[in-house]
């Protein structure tokens, strides 16, 4: 579906086009066209091909989508991709932004993802002097505001941890944390399987080589590289703490685990001694000790109390009961 069609000239937005009219502009020298895409049909990406002379592979990228983050050139014109990610319910939904850069013309294609890009596009227009330099700054500006919006998704990540964190040492609780944990490993994953990629192609535009359409806004490239390796640090540090939250939780289990088995053996000690006393009594052997006499069953009740007594406060000392 096509969101916008706009013409700009010198940084100041000339008119809303049609499709039709894109190749006609594309023929002004101080003229560059963005258009924006939503779920493009093959048919809609079929004309922009028609009309932007795309690179048919790219175009096939786009249209399968499901492409990791990368950038491709293709001779003047450069092909980039580029994850959106979104947390619902615990569910993770990874949208994709495809975006065609040629020198005078930029065209993205937005699938699977209910993100918008109108504050970009607010943007490029107020900071008309940056818009002069043409696509290559509105590549800049879709690319620092993918970056930006995942600053909240791993300040979200830091919190769930820390509330997981809290209940560490709640006994009963380990088998919970662990699920929880492992699905907020999960999803630390995929924020890095959507970041790292990412962090080679701003290296890519940021670089002193550079490229034919952002030749001059490689500084603007550095800084959204260094909001990625910020990013990046920090999926490294939750990762790392909830490896080692899983592992505690792992030894909480194993301490608890340990303690009713420690439990279970004492109490099977005293039973064991009762049991023993009790035998040995119980043995129908006709000329056995006080086998007749009239207080014998009492004082082997008593015995057998005062050995299971004893035991008890044994191990109670000890701390296995």
């Amino acid at each position: 579906m096509l969101i916008n069609c706009v013409a700009y000239e010198n940084g100041v937005r000339l008119t809303d086009l049609t499709v039709e009219e894109i190749s006609d502009y594309l023929k002004r020298p101080e003229c560059f066209v963005w258009v924006a895409l939503r779920d493009a049909t093959p048919a809609e990406l079929d004309k922009m091909k028609e009309e932007f002379s795309l690179h048919e592979l790219a175009v096939e990228d786009a249209r399968h989508g499901h492409q990791r983050p990368k950038l491709e050139e293709y001779g003047e014109s450069v092909f980039v991709v580029m994850h959106l990610l979104e947390f619902n319910n615990g569910e993770s939904n990874l949208g994709e932004l495809n975006v065609f850069v040629g020198p005078n013309y930029l065209l993205s294609v937005r699938n699977r993802s209910q993100q918008h890009f109108v504050e970009v596009r607010e943007r490029c227009e107020r900071e008309q002097h940056l818009l002069k330099e043409g696509s290559g700054f509105v590549l800049y500006a879709l690319m620092d505001a993918v970056v930006d919006r995942y600053f909240p998704i791993i300040d979200q990540l830091e919190s769930e941890l820390e509330e997981i964190e809290e209940q560490i040492f709640n006994k009963g609780a380990a088998r919970s944390n662990i699920e929880q944990l492992y699905s907020l490993k999960r999803k630390i994953m995929v924020l890095k399987h959507v970041v790292a990629p990412l962090m080679e192609v701003a290296g890519k535009l940021a670089s002193s080589r550079g490229l034919v359409v952002c030749p001059n806004i490689r500084d603007y490239f550095r800084d959204v590289y260094d909001h990625l390796l910020r990013i990046d640090a920090a999926v490294d540090t939750v990762r790392d703490t909830i490896g080692t939250a899983i592992q505690v939780n792992l030894s909480i289990g194993a301490i608890e685990s340990n303690e009713v088995s420690k439990r279970l053996a004492a109490w099977a000690g005293i039973f064991a001694v009762a049991t023993a006393l009790a035998g040995i009594w119980g043995m129908n052997f006709e000329h056995m000790p006080e086998l007749k006499w009239e207080y014998g069953y009492p004082l082997a009740m008593l015995t057998i109390f005062l050995a299971c007594l004893v035991l008890y406060i044994r191990l109670k000392r000890i701390g296995w009961l």
